[in-house]
């Protein structure tokens, strides 16, 4: 009877140890994947993000067109008139002038000279932080250098439960204590990121 039970132990718990491999989720995932978009183009001309306010001028055609300004969506998409759908994450600026140019000439216009620009690239910081927003993203950053650009943490934040959400739903529960003693890598962070930092339950 010992040895039956043994057996079936033996088992059971590989199963087990898969079961529970299944129901991790990003929320307890050591490595912080970056956006897929990628960070830079050809000789590092920096790529649009998910996130990212892109700003479209139009120049050539017999009656003026509005300039288009939209945040990059989820799907990595903007929308323009007459077009529709047109994939802009992952893309240099010049790529996408391409891209929307090609979509309308020779189809709708028969000249047209399109512009992309970039607005104000972004991350947000809330929570219980000392400065709590919107931070304009200049280059590289880690988490904490982010959090350190909101003010820093207050005395009653939680640094053990930091929540760093994607602008494409990527979410991270993450411990900055563990960071801060170097036990764990300190991610990067992106335009379009958000950052939580929760209040202390003391």
């Amino acid at each position: 009877m010992f040895l039956k039970v043994c057996r079936n132990l033996m088992f059971a718990l590989p199963l087990l140890a898969l079961m529970l491999a299944g129901c991790a989720t990003n929320e307890s995932a050591g490595v912080y994947e970056p956006p897929t978009d990628g960070e830079s183009g050809q000789n590092g001309v920096p790529r649009l993000h998910i996130g990212d306010s892109v700003i479209i001028t139009f120049d050539g055609p017999p009656s003026p067109i509005t300039p288009h300004e939209e945040i990059i969506k989820e799907d990595g998409n903007i929308t323009l008139p007459d077009i529709g759908h047109v994939k802009a994450a992952g893309k240099t600026s010049g790529e996408l002038q391409d891209s929307i140019h090609d979509r309308y000439v020779p189809g709708i216009y028969t000249r047209l000279t399109v512009t992309v620009k970039t607005g104000d690239r972004v991350f947000f910081v809330r929570g219980d932080v000392k400065a709590p927003g919107r931070q304009i993203y200049t280059g590289p950053i880690t988490l904490t250098k982010a959090i350190t650009s909101a003010g820093d943490f207050t005395d009653f934040s939680n640094r053990r439960n930091v929540v760093l959400t994607r602008a494409n739903g990527q979410r991270y529960v993450i411990d900055c204590v563990k960071i801060l003693d170097g036990k764990k890598p300190d991610p990067g962070v992106y335009p379009g990121d958000q950052i939580e930092v929760k209040h202390s339950r003391l």
